[in-house]
C-alpha cells in the first residue's frame, strides 16, 4: 500500500524558513516524479514544485522560484521541500504527490496518482 507523509510544517514569522519532509512508503519514489502542491483556504490546490525521477531536473511555480528547492534523498525514500524567505501568503496546506512511475513531472494536479493527507504552514506578518 502507498503512502505518503508530509511533516515539517508549521507556524513561522516572514522571512523565516521551514523544511517539509515527505515520507514514502509502498514505491520507490526515485521512479517517481514527485511533485509538491498547496492550497489556501477557498483557494484551488495549486502547483510549487517538482523534481523528475530521472534527470535531476526541476521545476517551480513562479512565486516560490529562488525561495523554494525542491530535493530528493533516495536512500530515505524522501523528498523534502526547503522553503525560505516564507511570506505570508505562503501560508497554505501543503499537499507531496506522486505521478506514475517513468512518467515526466507536471505541473497539472490531475497528473498525480498519489497524495498525502497535507501538513500546514502558517507565515505571519
Amino acid at each position: 500500500q502507498v503512502s505518503l507523509v508530509e511533516s515539517g510544517g508549521g507556524l513561522v514569522q516572514a522571512g523565516g524558513s521551514l523544511r517539509l519532509s515527505c515520507a514514502v512508503a509502498g514505491l520507490l519514489s526515485s521512479n517517481y516524479p514527485m511533485g509538491w502542491f498547496r492550497q489556501a483556504p477557498g483557494a484551488e490546490r495549486e502547483f510549487v514544485a517538482a523534481a523528475s525521477w530521472n534527470s535531476g531536473a526541476t521545476r517551480y511555480a513562479d512565486p516560490v522560484k529562488g525561495r523554494f528547492t525542491i530535493s530528493r534523498d533516495n536512500a530515505k525514500n524522501t523528498v523534502y521541500l526547503q522553503m525560505n524567505s516564507l511570506k505570508p501568503e505562503d501560508t497554505a496546506v501543503y499537499y507531496c504527490a506522486a505521478r506514475s512511475r517513468f512518467q515526466v513531472m507536471s505541473i497539472m494536479t490531475s497528473d498525480y496518482a498519489f497524495w498525502g493527507q497535507g501538513t500546514q504552514v502558517t507565515v505571519s506578518s
